[in-house]
């Protein structure tokens, strides 16, 4: 039995994190969320998403780290626009990389076990 979507996305995030050095990680982590699942293409890139939303909150903390600001200088719209922006960036790269991948893992999974195109409904 597969486990829930929860610890498909925990896993898939835990998996992000620890490859974060490598470029496109979430890509990596929502693939074998995706796989891990074992639904259709759409849940698996929502089980990706989900993983990459749980990834984006400690990315974020260390891109924050990594381009630091100060305020001394800069206006506060400034500072509040670029923390806005940098929380956007970090957001569509987890989560969309993550949906990508969990899209593609659930489709290896579908592969791997033979599910053919008329078992899934879809028409061709």
């Amino acid at each position: 039995m597969a486990p829930d979507v929860r610890t498909n996305a925990v896993i898939g995030a835990a998996l992000t994190l620890l490859t974060a050095f490598v470029p496109l990680s979430p890509l990596l982590g929502g693939g074998v969320a995706g796989y891990l699942h074992r639904e259709t293409r759409e849940v698996g890139a929502r089980v990706g998403a989900l993983s990459g939303v749980l990834a984006a909150v400690p990315l974020f903390l260390v891109a924050s780290r990594l381009w630091p600001i100060t305020a001394a200088g800069f206006s506060a719209a400034f500072v509040g626009a670029f923390a806005v922006g940098l929380v956007a960036l970090v957001a569509a790269y987890a989560v969309g990389l993550g949906a990508l991948g969990g899209y593609v893992g659930s489709h290896v999974a579908e592969r791997r076990r033979g599910v053919s195109a008329s078992e899934r409904g879809d028409p061709r």
